[in-house]
């Protein structure tokens, strides 16, 4: 009975690997989609920003628009949480839940307010079942997140500044380095003046150039229309593209950490099967030894 005990756990073992290994291969197919579509993306979010920031410093002072508009004080804070719609990624979504969250706890024990955001049905149910106080929720794109969707996000936490339900705009995702490793990233959008997009451009950063004074930037540019009102019209396309970079680093994210947990499930699956293994063939070999001695026992007893 035990032999037929462990033979069902092994069937059961190479079952669950079988699955395990299907799901690596799928996270893979879809992996390299969306490492296609960032290494697309980063230029031309990278120029933007790049544009954004170099209309900003000749405009040399921000527009009277009140999506640029900066706040005397901040009171209430907008954390963005960009997770996935499904789990077994490893600790893909718990480690921006938890950066998002010690992030809040900070900014309330300051005495400000947080209202969170969060795409990805784990954000959502994750801030649910804390009872954080969820001001908006998208799901069922973040396999394949389209322009629109981040249209329709940027469209909310620009109108919520706007509106001054909100001071600061935070976003929390997962940012794609390789299949192996994704590093938790926090940026701020808004306002302009804390964006940052002021903290340098990363491709200039990453080879090695220096950035351009003011003083060359007017003189190599000039601005038709005005830099003011070239501003008031990138802001926009700036949310929506940094929104919109923030669910395609998170998707590639998503697949390479589920690729690698799914790798990880299959060779310890493999383990517990080799163990498996070697306690079925023991516990056979001792029934067969325990037969073989009572048919020499009951030998012996004959003569």
């Amino acid at each position: 009975m035990a032999d037929k005990g462990v033979q069902a756990r092994i069937g059961s073992v190479k079952n669950i690997q079988k699955i395990t290994r299907a799901m690596e291969m799928v996270a893979a197919a879809r992996l390299r989609r969306a490492e296609q579509r960032i290494s697309h993306l980063r230029p031309y979010a990278g120029a933007l920003r790049r544009m954004t920031r170099q209309a900003s410093e000749a405009a040399g002072n921000i527009p009277n628009v009140p999506v640029l508009a900066e706040r005397e004080s901040v009171d209430t804070v907008a954390i963005m949480l960009v997770t996935a719609d499904r789990g077994l990624a490893g600790a893909f979504n718990s480690q921006i839940i938890r950066a998002g969250l010690r992030e809040g706890a900070k900014l309330e024990g300051e005495g400000k307010r947080v209202v969170y955001y969060a795409s990805g049905r784990r954000g959502v149910s994750s801030l649910t079942f804390r009872k954080k106080e969820l001001a908006g929720e998208y799901i069922g794109f973040t396999d394949r997140p389209a322009y629109a969707d981040a249209r329709q996000i940027a469209s909310d936490l620009t109108q919520a500044y706007v509106d001054g339900e909100v001071d600061r705009v935070d976003v929390f995702y997962n940012g794609y380095i390789s299949a192996l490793t994704q590093e938790v990233t926090r940026e701020t959008l808004l306002p302009l003046q804390e964006a940052s997009i002021f903290e340098g451009d990363e491709e200039e950063e990453e080879k090695g150039e220096e950035r351009p004074s003011d003083s060359q930037h007017s003189a190599l540019v000039e601005y038709e229309p005005d830099p003011e009102e070239i501003l008031q019209r990138l802001v926009p396309e700036y949310v929506q593209i940094s929104i919109y970079r923030a669910l395609l680093e998170s998707t590639a994210s998503e697949h390479g950490a589920r690729m690698t947990a799914m790798r990880n499930a299959s060779e310890n699956a493999g383990d517990l099967i080799s163990d498996l293994t070697l306690q079925f063939n023991r516990e056979r070999q001792a029934a067969i030894t325990q037969e073989i001695m009572e048919v020499v026992a009951g030998a012996e007893s004959l003569v």
